[in-house]
């Protein structure tokens, strides 16, 4: 069962939680509102949900409320930023400002990250480059849940990639997707179900095709994108090693084995070789190729093509990336977010040790 709260009450409870550990206001109000556009946007394994697992993190000072994000080396249209520990919730944004920025200069901007932590979901920091007439990119690297093509060892984490590309009159094509064949926050969700995964998903500490949702807590790994190497695994094997890099050698932060976990409960790696979790940002001015009037006339053209696409019998319309969460955020800012009871209650816990109700 899942009960109806208002965007509004969601974000404001956020807000003063993040208050509460120390955030700035204007921190707050960035935490806040990264969150909970997962739960808009229908991802709701990295929305509202995790906000237990953020404050879990700063009690065993693993995150600074209040971190010195800054630049440790540049170029025109690069550079490399430390976290500081901080919230990647508020590190992302301050770090995909700087692509922004970077790019209104010299036409693009890359910008990679140390020292940061989980940063909520992808898309939203990508999004950041589209009213700028800016095609956006984000990914990170995080914690090893997954085996590579052939192994039981788990040495790659989830490392979403997300591209936001503006449109003209249609919303903006909006890719963002793990680079597993399942985010481990679906798993979480079929756990709540007591639901067994479909099979591609997990397999077993000793490499067996599995379908049952707590096998990565029993020792088992999440499957790189493809499943298996017969479906493709290796091309998703390879999609996360890139972000891996990209992240975190290009910047300094941990990599593969090394990524902090989540939970704040799980041990810390030995012998870390870098700082904190990996992101990778860019932003590219759309009129450095060619006008962007231009550009978005022939995005609306490609989105209404693909949009005709003749379909299998019995299959709904193709879907252009995007479409279903910018739907999806209409009708829940009209409506109202779903909480499952687990999770409101783990935020009603988390409101009464900060003095505050939800």
């Amino acid at each position: 069962m899942a009960s109806i709260y208002s965007y509004q009450q969601l974000y404001t409870f956020s807000k003063n939680i993040f208050i509460k550990i120390g955030c700035t206001n204007v921190n707050a109000e960035t935490a806040a509102k990264v969150l909970l556009s997962a739960d808009l946007r229908g991802v709701d394994s990295h929305g509202i949900a995790r906000l237990t697992g953020y404050i879990r993190l700063w009690e065993v000072n693993r995150i600074k409320a209040n971190p010195d994000i800054c630049i440790v080396h540049e170029t025109p249209s690069t550079a490399t930023v430390d976290g500081d520990k901080g919230l990647g919730l508020v590190v992302a944004p301050a770090a995909m400002q700087i692509a922004i920025d970077k790019a209104k200069n010299a036409g693009t901007g890359w910008v990679s990250v140390k020292n940061s932590n989980h940063f909520g979901i992808a898309g939203i920091h990508a999004m950041m480059a589209l009213e700028h007439d800016m095609i956006g990119i984000a990914m990170t690297n995080a914690s090893a849940l997954v085996a590579p093509t052939f192994s039981i060892e788990r040495l790659l984490g989830t490392n979403p990639i997300a591209v936001a590309i503006p449109a003209g009159n249609e919303a903006p094509f909006v890719a963002d997707f793990a680079t597993t064949t399942a985010a481990n926050g679906k798993l979480e969700i079929l756990q709540r179900k007591n639901a067994a995964t479909p099979e591609g998903w997990v397999q077993s500490k000793m490499g067996e095709p599995s379908t049952n949702a707590s096998e990565v807590k029993n020792g088992g790994a999440l499957l790189p994108l493809g499943g298996d190497k017969e479906h493709g695994s290796h091309k998703g094997y390879m999609l996360g090693s890139v972000v891996d890099i990209f992240s975190a050698i290009l910047s300094g932060a941990n990599y593969g084995p090394w990524v902090p976990p989540f939970p704040a409960y799980v041990p810390m790696p030995e012998n870390m070789p870098g700082e904190g979790i990996g992101h990778f940002f860019g932003a590219m001015r759309i009129d450095a190729f060619r006008p962007a009037a231009d550009f978005k006339m022939h995005m609306d053209k490609w989105i209404q093509r693909f949009s005709a696409a003749k379909t299998v019998a019995g299959q709904p319309k193709v879907i252009i990336p995007g479409q279903p969460e910018t739907a999806m955020e209409k009708e829940r800012m009209k409506s109202g977010l779903p909480l499952a009871t687990s999770v409101i209650k783990e935020l009603e816990e988390l409101g009464k040790k900060f003095g505050l109700s939800l």
